[in-house]
């Protein structure tokens, strides 16, 4: 299959996504939890200057690193978790130092504040927050009534509208289509949608051909070159997160990394080893197998 010649070769590595970014900047990280992250990326911006960043995300290690180098100045979030350790490290203690502001809401309400953006709308109605500590916690949301005969009363959803967005998938092409082979596609096309531009890793580069052959799923191709401003193949990308059927959650260096988050002296160890700022995603990556080899 040959590429129309309209079409443009997306493929960038993760030094030359980051240098499209800025101080300053409102970035939306998809995946959820510790599923998924696009970790390579987030690794690239730790290694940069890149700070004063809004970062909108279902959080996982992704906030938390971010959070630790000091590179966040609001965080909208529903969660922040690595799932099977339920709260996150770094981001219980920048939360308890007041690092940044937090604009928590519910996970329906980022959802609809996805979908809003995506469809280039200010706010959609959304039932979720009425009668709970949300609306008190964010006291600059705002309610609408409905103008049918019901007369029923919602929160008036924020679009979450983003200067970029970083997911990780585990096909794309050149040409900026996504897959995803897992269960859940995350909300990760909403946050391409949603941005200005959008940057996707993944496992694997295939041929577009590739993504549709061997009866595949049409829903899992819910990413589209038309959202997609650069391509970036990393493989093992999101670790430590999961990114299955490719690989399964690291779970013995996810626990590393938390018990080393509850000490200074041990992260500045971790961090030295693993995200040195001189080094690069293939050093981590080797830094990685040979701690397991260690811990054989």
């Amino acid at each position: 299959m040959s590429t129309p010649p309209h079409v443009r070769d997306k493929t960038m590595t993760p030094e030359e996504v980051v240098d499209r970014l800025s101080s300053g900047m409102t970035i939306g990280i998809g995946g959820w939890g510790s599923r998924r992250k696009p970790m390579a990326l987030v690794r690239a911006v730790l290694r940069s200057p890149v700070t004063d960043l809004t970062v909108i995300s279902y959080g996982g290690p992704d906030v938390g690193l971010l959070a630790a180098a000091g590179r966040i100045r609001r965080l909208v979030t529903a969660f922040v978790t690595l799932d099977s350790i339920p709260l996150e490290p770094h981001y219980r203690t920048a939360r308890q130092r007041g690092a940044f502001a937090l604009t928590e809401i519910d996970e329906a309400m980022f959802m609809w504040g996805l979908h809003a953006a995506a469809n280039r709308l200010p706010f959609l109605p959304v039932r979720a927050g009425i009668g709970s500590d949300v609306m008190r916690v964010n006291p600059e949301l705002r309610t609408v009534t409905s103008p049918y005969e019901d007369g029923e009363e919602f929160v008036a959803m924020p679009a979450l509208r983003m200067d970029a967005a970083l997911i990780h998938l585990n096909r794309a092409d050149r040409l900026g289509n996504g897959q995803y082979l897992g269960p859940d596609p995350y909300f990760d096309d909403l946050f391409c949608e949603a941005a200005d531009a959008a940057y996707v890793s993944c496992e694997r580069i295939v041929e577009t051909r590739e993504l549709t052959e061997n009866s595949t799923a049409p829903q899992t191709l819910l990413v589209q070159r038309h959202s997609v401003t650069g391509v970036v193949e990393t493989p093992g990308g999101a670790h430590f997160t999961s990114c299955v059927p490719d690989h399964p959650r690291d779970e013995p260096f996810q626990k590393a990394y938390a018990a080393a988050a509850a000490d200074p002296a041990a992260w500045a160890e971790f961090a030295a080893r693993f995200l040195p700022p001189d080094g690069d995603e293939k050093g981590y990556q080797q830094a990685v197998r040979t701690w397991h080899e260690e811990q054989k």
